[in-house]
């Protein structure tokens, strides 16, 4: 990112909205909003120079920008493909077989977790829980979820995403 960072000016006004929302000497609590203005805004990820420029736009340290950042599994800290597939694998998705989706993902797009297939279309992210228990196995895509998860459903949902008709927003 060798370019200057910087939010385009009708984003910079909604950063300062949100800056707004916190009290006087509180700006620091609009940390993880404006990371995720910041991921969408520079390419679905976090380089440094972004949190660098994040930590200036706040007036904190960019280690306080980074803790926070690094520590979150929504926000990405290198490119990931137009579409992230947040598979959850924790307890009740285990045990219904997140595990097994997430095999035939891996097979099907010939990509490791963390990985993303070479056409840049998909990134595969195991996630923890996503709160979304009842509904075993699921992934989040973009903002939404898809539930009851099978073999089928998911080479339905890649099918879509390569045709360009998966909603991310």
């Amino acid at each position: 990112m060798s370019e200057t960072i910087a939010f385009k000016p009708e984003t910079l006004d909604q950063v300062h909205q949100i800056i707004a929302r916190y009290p006087e000497g509180k700006h620091k609590s609009a940390l993880i909003p404006i990371l995720h203005v910041a991921q969408k805004e520079f390419g679905g990820w976090l380089a440094v120079p972004v949190m660098d420029y994040v930590a200036e736009v706040l007036n904190i340290k960019p280690i306080e920008v980074y803790e926070v950042a690094t520590f979150y599994s929504m926000f990405n800290m290198k490119p990931v493909g137009k579409y992230v597939l947040e598979v959850c694998r924790t307890g009740p998705c285990m045990l219904n077989g997140s595990e097994k989706i997430l095999d035939h993902l891996r097979s099907s797009l010939n990509i490791k977790d963390g990985e993303t297939t070479p056409d840049g279309l998909f990134t595969l992210k195991p996630a923890e829980c996503l709160g979304a228990c009842g509904y075993a196995p699921m992934m989040q895509l973009g903002k939404f979820y898809h539930e009851n998860l099978t073999k089928e459903k998911v080479d339905e949902i890649l099918e879509l995403c390569r045709q360009g008709q998966v909603a991310l927003d």
